[in-house]
């Protein structure tokens, strides 16, 4: 199956032409495959902020390709639009971002741009409502009297409500406690589940991303560095470290382990993994 976004040797300039020239991507290529869920993990200033930024038309390459289902996005600019329709982006503290005088408003915002009726609207509204776990109660209230993680969600909402192709999220957890970080991943999962989007996370949290993931590209200096599935990523930590990242804590607890002779499984990311570890060598076991 092709993928759904592709880019070809992508390049971003900031500042071209000036003594503030930056140059923040450099001829990447990347194909993000047709429901799959897609972590994207790198140093401040790697790139990943600007890289998914072009994947919807928020930014125009310097040089290269984004396409979307074999099309290039830009192929007719008036028409841009409509790849942001079908690619929805989440900005970071998306909650700043609300503006309408009550919730209903905010969500219901996009399907209105993309021309929806009445009724498709506010069938849309409350299915993105169920989708991020809000009560049909607040459609009514001001989004700036919500609490913050209802904030978050609603801004999430909103861009869920154009019932997108392709979800893209730059760090949608940031600033949550666990619970609120937990409940915002499984509610966009059940989105990707059950509507079979594709899905693609920007995060600094590596323990989040290793179970939320089913696979992981680096950036690094404008580029990809490295790209596979968790364990694959996160079992190369001599790299991951060269580019300022590290591997979840769970894995490092256990690399320390196996490094004082512990005879026990160290390829772990995540706390189920590691608690099945301990199990199988309990009860004398080995973890597939």
């Amino acid at each position: 199956m092709p993928a759904i976004l592709r880019t070809e040797d992508l390049s971003y300039t900031y500042g071209a032409g000036t003594p503030y020239e930056m140059r923040a991507l450099d001829t990447v290529n990347l194909e993000i495959e047709r429901g799959e869920t897609l972590g994207i993990i790198g140093h401040t200033g790697s790139g990943k902020s600007t890289l998914i930024q072009h994947l919807n038309g928020l930014l125009k390459p310097t040089a290269g390709r984004v396409l979307l289902d074999g099309t290039d996005i830009w192929q007719e600019p008036s028409k841009i639009s409509k790849v942001r329709f079908r690619v929805g982006l989440v900005f970071q503290y998306p909650e700043y971002q609300l503006f309408e005088e009550t919730v209903e408003k905010d969500i219901a915002f996009g399907p209105r741009n993309m021309g929806l009726g009445e009724d498709e609207c506010a069938e849309r509204v409350r299915g993105a409502l169920h989708f991020v776990g809000l009560d049909e109660n607040i459609l009514g209230s001001s989004p700036f009297e919500l609490s913050g993680g209802q904030k978050r969600r609603v801004a999430i909402a909103g861009v869920i409500a154009m019932e997108p192709d392709v979800l893209i999220l730059d760090e949608p957890t940031a600033g949550l406690d666990p619970r609120g970080r937990d409940e915002v991943i499984g509610h966009v999962l059940e989105y990707r589940a059950t509507r079979g989007a594709t899905v693609v996370f920007v995060m600094h949290s590596m323990e989040t991303i290793a179970r939320s993931v089913d696979r992981i590209v680096v950036m690094e200096r404008a580029n990809i560095i490295l790209s596979g599935t968790p364990r694959e990523i996160f079992s190369n930590a001599i790299r991951l470290h060269a580019a300022g990242l590290s591997t979840p804590q769970v894995t490092q607890v256990f690399a320390r382990l196996r490094g004082r002779g512990v005879d026990i499984d160290s390829s772990v990311f995540t706390v189920e993994q590691a608690l099945a570890a301990v199990l199988a060598k309990k009860g004398g076991g080995t973890v597939a």
